[in-house]
Parts: structure tokens; C-alpha cells; sequence
């Protein structure tokens, strides 16, 4: 733990009784005393405080708006030039065989854009982004900023409390609020399934801002093992494990990501690393996809497990990239890929756990409704 990265958050998750493990590089806070059932559970009832200041953010500039989102363009499959000021999209850094390198959140701030990556991929993405845009736009690491996240129903009652310009925020929407005397950067979003809002905040006012919001009715302070349990239950990727650079959108459920106008036919179609082999991919379809798994009964199945078409024998079409407990619907939830004549919802396939085959069915996704504020 002495040779892992600190948050500005480290000392206080420590005089909170959390229990810290190792996690891209960064000793993080796994779960506090409350345990990470009752975490889970509080933050989709009331309202989690996350800390995420171990992943990765830059400012992107350039000398127009226009120049900054056409040159990231040539680095993912989103519509960037299209996006409304203090607006957020999703996004992903793809390979020229069109798989994900990482994915991402981005934000224009004016003529600026905020790039939010995941932390074991931070260097790498920020080495690219340099290495792959034109030398007129600047990439900026904000090392000096945190980021949390306030999660749950009860998040915009707490956050529009302290600044009411919040209350006109809509999902995925960025501003600039005042929270208990601090300028932060916010963005309606999270990785939870829930309501609630991801905040920028300069490092060394972070620890400050957080004792406040833990003041506040309904909060309490939230780990990484919670945050693991509630985006599966939302059906979202974790990336290294669900997605990776192996890993295209379209057999990942992520064609809903690549807009129109970066498809094939659209006004800027492709440009960007891997775009004929997702265009193919589109067109044609793939031979697998990610789906949602019921285990049957009370045992999780976790990632590595094996996937199978028969109790006994049978060929394998598939295996779990994340599974485990979900408190909020009461049993064993999982993501995997299965070959696409496995892939429709209500399909039984057998995982094999333990030496011994279960069964285990195909599921919609999410497992938990969306709670985003349309």
C-alpha cells in the first residue's frame, strides 16, 4: 500500500474507518463500516458520496471550437462537433482492428472540451490524445483537480440545496455551480444507474467540500465495492473487463454510442482509427454480443466462468466478464458475451461453476431501471 498513489480524499476515507485496497495504482476505499450491502442499498434509496479522483481528466483547446471537436473526432466514433455547449456525451478510444482502447466521458465548456478517462488507462490515453491530434490543440492533465460523485434520489435534493441552478440540469448536462462556498465543475451523470451528478473540484478544496456534503441528510460516504455491485445491476461496462482492446461497440451493446453522422452515409462518416472494421460490423452484424445473466438460484457467477449450450456435453458460447450479488433485486446478476444464436433474452445457457454446470438465462438489461433526469 506505501508505493500506491493517494487521492486528495486518502486521510479522510482512512479517519471514516474505511478499509483500503489497491486499485489501478491508487489505494482506494473499498468499502466502509456500513458494509457494502448497506452501501449499495443507501445509494439507491438515498444518496452516495463516491470518490473517483483516481480517474483521469484534461482540457482539451485549441483556437476554435470547431478545431478542437473536429481533431477528436479522428480519435473516436462520436459526434463531437455537434455537441451543445455544457453538454456531456459518452465516448470511446478505438484501435485500427475497432476495438475500445478505453471509454471515456466528454464535455465542451465553452470552446474547450473536458475529457474524463479511466485510471489504469490515463496515461496511455493521455499519451494518445497528444501523440494523435494536430499540435494547434493543447492537451492540459488536470492533475490538480478531484472528482466525486454524489449518487442516488436523494443527490439533487442535497446539490440543489446548496446551488438551485442545479434543479435545471437534465441528464448529461454540465455547469458551473457553487457548493458550500466552493466553484466546482458538474456534470448530471454516473455510473450507478441512478439520478445524481459527477463533480471537479480543484484538489486541495476537495477534502473540505466532502466533510460538508457528509453533513448533509441522506449522505453517506460510499466504496469501490458498491460502486462495482450498482453499475452491474445498470448494465454498464466496466472497462478490462466487460470491454476491452479486443472488444468492438457493436458486440458490446455500444452501437448506440456511434451517431448517425460518424456511420457510414453520414455527413462524417469514419475518419477516425478502426472505422471500416465497426462500419463492417454494423452493416453485418457480429458473432457475439454482451448480454445480461440470471444465474439460477443463489450462487453468483463471476467473471471467467465458462458459458455452455447443454447441461452436459454441448459446445461453450460464452463466458461472464463481471458478475456477483445484486442486493437491489435480491440474487446473483451478471454480464457476459454469448454467440449470437444465444444472445436473445430468455435463452437458458449453463455456466460452469466449480466443475459442475448451472443454468442460468439470457436477460434484458439493465437489471435496474434507469433513474436518469430526461
Amino acid at each position: 500500500m506505501t508505493d500506491l498513489a493517494r487521492t486528495p480524499l486518502y486521510e479522510l476515507h482512512v479517519e471514516l474507518g474505511a478499509k483500503m485496497v489497491p486499485f489501478a495504482g491508487y489505494a482506494m476505499p473499498v468499502q466502509y463500516p456500513m458494509g457494502v450491502l448497506k452501501e449499495h442499498l443507501h445509494t439507491r434509496s438515498a444518496a452516495g458520496l463516491f470518490d473517483v479522483s483516481h480517474m483521469g481528466q484534461a482540457m482539451l483547446s485549441g483556437p476554435s471550437w470547431e478545431a478542437v471537436a473536429e481533431a477528436f473526432e479522428a480519435l473516436v466514433p462520436m459526434d463531437v462537433l455537434g455537441l451543445d455547449d455544457g453538454r456531456q456525451r459518452y465516448g470511446l478510444f478505438t484501435n485500427d482492428a475497432g476495438g475500445i482502447e478505453d471509454d471515456l466521458m466528454f464535455a465542451r465548456r465553452g470552446d474547450e472540451l473536458l475529457v474524463v478517462v479511466n485510471a489504469a488507462c490515463k496515461a496511455a490515453d493521455f499519451a494518445r490524445m497528444r501523440a494523435g491530434l494536430p499540435d494547434e490543440i493543447a492537451v492540459t492533465e488536470l492533475a490538480d483537480r478531484a472528482l466525486i460523485a454524489l449518487q442516488g434520489p436523494a443527490a439533487a435534493v442535497v446539490i440543489e440545496d446548496l446551488d438551485p441552478a442545479a434543479s435545471d440540469m437534465r441528464f448529461m448536462d454540465v455547469a458551473d455551480l457553487s457548493l458550500c462556498g466552493h466553484a466546482v465543475w458538474a456534470s448530471r451523470s454516473g455510473y450507478t444507474g441512478e439520478d445524481g451528478f459527477e463533480i471537479s473540484i480543484p484538489a486541495d478544496e476537495a477534502e473540505t467540500l466532502v466533510r460538508s456534503l457528509l453533513t448533509q441528510r441522506d449522505v453517506a460516504p460510499i466504496g469501490l465495492g458498491a460502486r462495482d455491485s450498482l453499475r452491474l445491476e445498470a448494465g454498464l461496462c466496466l472497462y478490462g473487463h466487460d470491454i476491452d482492446a479486443m472488444t468492438g461497440p457493436v458486440e458490446a451493446g455500444l452501437s448506440w454510442a456511434v451517431q448517425r453522422v460518424r456511420r457510414p452515409g453520414g455527413a462524417r462518416a469514419g475518419g477516425y482509427p478502426g472505422a471500416d472494421v465497426i462500419a463492417e460490423a454494423l452493416a453485418q452484424g457480429v458473432a457475439r454480443q454482451r448480454v445480461g445473466l440470471r444465474p439460477e438460484g443463489r450462487a453468483p457467477m463471476r467473471e471467467g466462468v465458462q458459458l455452455f449450450d447443454a447441461e452436459e456435453g454441448g459446445a461453450q458460447v460464452g463466458t461472464v466478464t463481471s458478475g456477483g450479488y445484486g442486493p437491489s433485486v435480491e440474487g446473483p446478476v451478471a454480464m457476459g458475451y454469448v454467440t449470437a444464436p444465444h444472445a436473445a433474452v430468455g435463452t437458458r445457457v449453463w455456466g460452469e461453476v466449480r466443475g459442475k454446470r448451472l443454468p442460468v438465462d439470457v436477460a434484458a438489461l439493465p437489471f435496474v431501471p434507469a433513474n436518469f433526469k430526461r
